[in-house]
């Protein structure tokens, strides 16, 4: 099972942190990655983790995924956050090789999303 919190409302250039709790799973034996989604559009790959990292093109330099093994979670710092940002972001893990990182369908396991609204 999967929980991610942190989200909220948050002006232009403002920061986040963003959490994924899992149980029932351990991260180290999985991919962790981050995806969000605004009403009408599909969902769209953010950042992933398994140890190494693979972030999508607009978040590199202002995004940071990192996870905590000892505690089974992984966090998403979101800094200099832009109006564009505003989704509701989902946390999910998988078993996938690298290269498919970025696709839904390498994730099996999903948690309920949190919403994050940047304000211009």
């Amino acid at each position: 099972q999967l929980q991610a919190s942190g989200g909220g409302l948050v002006q232009a250039g403002d920061s986040l942190r963003l959490a994924c709790t899992v149980s029932g799973l351990r991260i180290s034996n999985y991919v962790v990655g981050w995806f969000r989604q605004t009403p009408g559009e599909e969902r769209e790959f953010v950042a992933a983790t398994r140890g190494n990292t693979n972030y999508r093109d607009s978040v590199k330099g202002r995004f940071t995924i990192s996870r905590d093994s000892a505690k089974n979670m992984v966090s998403l710092q979101m800094n200099n956050l832009k109006p564009e940002d505003t989704a509701v972001y989902y946390c999910a893990a998988g078993t996938a090789i690298f290269s498919s990182w970025s696709r839904e369908r390498a994730y099996a396991y999903w948690g309920q999303g949190t919403l994050v609204t940047v304000s211009s």
